[in-house]
């Protein structure tokens, strides 16, 4: 390879095929002739050694070598050894050339660009990073991009597949605008990928033991979104689709780009027609074609599952289409729950936005029962991210089999609630003894440096400069028109180390942006992998806590620590893994949060539960927690709080302390304004009756709609209905009626007051137990 100047940053290259390598693993990828490869630390500070394999001598000078004997050990140090050993079966590891890239003081977003002399095979390693929970040294994550040679015999074909997930049983081509049928048997895995991206593809699927019988039974859209629950039509999928018999035919298992038309007609001869393009080909006449050796009657338009199509249902109820949001490689996968025969298409539709005006190839293909694919969802926190699967914490082991209702919650599976108790008793356990949730979900971010003290003090609306070291403090993060980013915690672990505990993973990227603007030496690295969490919470959580956390002398006991307080320990004894604990919460109760590295998240939990066992400890899942939350006035992303919304508008005016902090900070000035000005407040209701009011349920004095419902709920412990609402200025005094509007907003209407909140434990008395 040749190297342009060594570093450079850039947007994304046109074209360019993105992979995402974490942090902890590897990448083997082939570069032809004149293709272009550019190498990003996304975070900066992470270690990475890039190695090629070809005839010669291949990689740059100017960069620190590899060593060739050290690859092998590299390899299977990473967490994907198996499948880069595959990969790269039959190569001699000693004969790869290899540099060293990036490292401990890169700066994030810095980049290596480089051009092949050759066609060869490479593997990016990015070594995993050495933490536990009180010495965090996260390893993050590499964006590779390549770009291919324009030439047409070095480039590679614009519709090359991205490899496949397993060894399939079928492999084939759907051609743009056509449709192809295939058979599947039950246990087995469909897999439908949009090559180059913004094509769409339909799907049907007839149980294949009736066909031979004479009986079409196929997936049947009214069926399947009456027993799920779910209106026509939604910019994603369900979890099952059903049959005219009302069986489950096919689950989905994995969904790479997230918005799909749930259920809808394939495109039609009639819809080519009336636009004035008689005889255009169309998926439905499509799909005729190649179910007609099965005996299946033709239709002129087919109910079908519509993937990557972009639908929506606009306020008036008309359905609106415009380009897919699917990028090349994007895909769905699906579990086969019968014996199926099926039809996949390309469609045809190059007559609007629908493929993004240009038909291209769908690849499918069937993998066998014995695989096991885990249950995923990929998202992106920005539109260049390349997509990342739904992840298990630590505790996943011991709370999936407790559980039947584990969500997709910012990225990871968490429990909604459990088996043995339900919401309601989770709930009581928290209010009356203790209950214990898994939130690793949360954000943490890693703040080090010299000027880690200043960027945090620009960064979030409070006073950092007075936090003391096991100090916590809950914060704002604005932009600078004033409206939120998120809210979270900030920890001072020392003089120059600070710990974000936020809900938002796009922090990270804010706070890089701020740190490159006002030119601060600091490192802002992502911890959320390493750093796993949970949080034990009711009136006997102290008790719970004293039993199992050890901490040195120079450090305050768990049971010691005061609100907004944390300290260092192990779990167990001096010998325990380590731990940080917080005396935090968002229950209202009071409350404790452990941090621990995910390799000892296993043994937190059963510590804590044998522990917890004569306490009456209980697991709890998301859906009590958002009842306490509610009760206890404490505010939820895009429901008391968005980008659109203030830390004054959201309740939390407290962490904006514009006379007491003298320094700037992000939105400072548009604060200012925005408190002298108000135009809405949260506000705490009273709601006449048993009958719960709904986010979204917009508010009224008279006829007039002068605000709106973030929260609601039945409390269990005030035997009250409440709710959380935003509110015009005029309407927020207290004892001011008001009343919640449903159906229409105006043919039935709710009685509410405008009362103090939190509407439980207004004066925080518990927490500070």
């Amino acid at each position: 390879m040749k190297s342009p100047p060594p570093m450079q940053r850039g947007p994304i290259m046109p074209e360019a095929e993105m992979l995402r390598v974490a942090g902890g693993s590897s990448q083997v990828f082939a570069l032809g002739k004149g293709d272009r490869l550019r190498l990003t630390d996304l975070e900066g500070g992470q270690n990475a050694l890039l190695y090629a394999f070809a005839a010669q001598e291949s990689l740059p000078s100017g960069h620190p070598a590899a060593p060739r004997e050290a690859l092998a050990g590299l390899i299977a140090a990473n967490e994907n050894a198996a499948a880069t050993h595959h990969q790269l079966a039959g190569r001699d590891l000693a004969s790869a050339s290899g540099i060293l890239i990036s490292g401990p003081d890169a700066p994030a977003g810095e980049a290596l660009s480089l051009s092949a002399e050759r066609d060869m095979t490479c593997v990016l390693i990015v070594p995993a990073g050495n933490s536990t929970a009180d010495a965090v040294v996260p390893a993050t994550d590499f964006h590779l991009e390549i770009a291919r040679s324009d030439e047409p015999a070095n480039r590679a074909p614009r519709s090359q597949p991205a490899p496949p997930l397993a060894t399939p049983i079928q492999d084939f081509r759907v051609k743009a605008a056509t449709a192809e049928r295939f058979e599947v048997k039950a246990g087995q895995y469909i897999q439908i990928m949009d090559i180059d991206g913004r094509q769409c593809s339909d799907f049907l699927a007839f149980d294949s033991e009736l066909l031979k019988q004479g009986i079409e039974c196929g997936l049947d859209a009214t069926a399947t979104r009456t027993l799920m629950g779910r209106a026509y039509p939604g910019p994603g999928l369900f979890s099952k689709f059903f049959d005219q018999r009302m069986r489950a035919t096919v689950e989905v298992v994995q969904d790479t780009c997230g918005r799909h038309d749930t259920f809808g007609l394939a495109c039609t001869m009639k819809y080519y027609d009336d636009m004035g393009y008689p005889g255009h080909d169309s998926c439905s006449e499509n799909f005729n074609k190649v179910l007609a050796q099965d005996g299946i009657a033709p239709r002129p338009g087919w109910p079908a599952i519509n993937f990557f199509f972009n639908t929506q249902v606009n306020h008036d109820g008309t359905i609106s289409a415009d380009e897919p949001w699917s990028r090349p490689g994007d895909y769905v996968l699906l579990r086969a729950l019968i014996d199926l025969t099926c039809a996949a298409s390309s469609c045809a539709d190059d007559i609007d936005p629908a493929n993004g005006w240009d038909p291209t190839d769908i690849q499918v293909r069937v993998y066998d029962a014995h695989h096991e694919f885990p249950k995923a969802i990929a998202t992106r926190m920005t539109p260049d991210s390349p997509p990342v699967f739904t992840k298990e914490t630590a505790f996943h082991s011991k709370v999936a089999p407790l559980s039947r209702r584990m969500v997709e919650y910012r990225g990871y599976w968490l429990a909604n609630s459990f088996l043995a108790d339900g919401a309601v008793a989770e709930y009581w356990a928290c209010r009356e003894k203790v209950a214990v949730i898994d939130l690793s979900a949360l954000r943490k971010f890693e703040v080090l440096g010299p000027d880690a003290e200043a960027l945090l003090d620009y960064a979030v609306t409070r006073d950092i400069t007075k936090l003391s070291v096991g100090q916590v403090v809950y914060t704002a993060i604005c932009y600078p028109h004033g409206g939120m980013l998120d809210d979270g915690t900030v920890f001072r672990l020392g003089p120059q180390q600070f710990r974000l505990v936020c809900g938002d993973p796009y922090v990270g990227v804010h706070l890089r942006q701020l740190a490159e603007e006002k030119g601060f030496k600091v490192w802002i690295r992502s911890s959320t992998d390493q750093l796993h969490n949970l949080a034990v919470q009711g009136p006997r959580s102290r008790d719970l806590i004293a039993k199992i956390i050890w901490t040195p002398s120079a450090q305050p006991a768990a049971n010691e620590i005061g609100v907004f307080r944390s300290t260092v320990g192990r779990l167990g004894h001096a010998q325990g893994p380590a731990v940080v604990v917080s005396r935090t919460g968002y229950t209202g109760e009071l409350g404790y949060e452990i941090f621990c590295h995910p390799r000892d998240g296993e043994a937190l939990w059963d510590a804590v539960f044998k522990a917890g066992k004569p306490l009456g400890v209980v697991p709890m899942g998301l859906e009590a927690l958002d009842m306490l939350r509610i009760e206890a006035g404490l505010i939820f992303a895009h429901y008391e709080f968005s980008d659109e919304t203030d830390p004054f508008e959201a309740g939390i005016a407290f962490t904006v302390p514009l006379v007491s902090k003298k320094g700037d900070f992000v939105g400072r000035e548009a604060l200012v304004k925005r408190k002298a000005e108000p135009q809405r407040k949260l506000v705490g209701l009273e709601i006449e009756g048993r009958e719960t009011a709904h986010h979204g349920d917009h508010v009224y004095a008279g006829r007039a709609r002068i605000g709106v419902i973030t929260s609601g709920m039945r409390s269990p412990i005030l035997d009250k209905t409440i709710a959380l609402a935003r509110v015009d200025i005029g309407s927020s005094e207290i004892g001011t009626e008001l009343e919640i509007g449903k159906l229409d907003g105006h043919q039935k209407r709710l009685k509410a007051k405008v009362v103090r909140f939190a509407h439980y434990d207004p004066d925080k008395t518990r927490v500070r137990m």
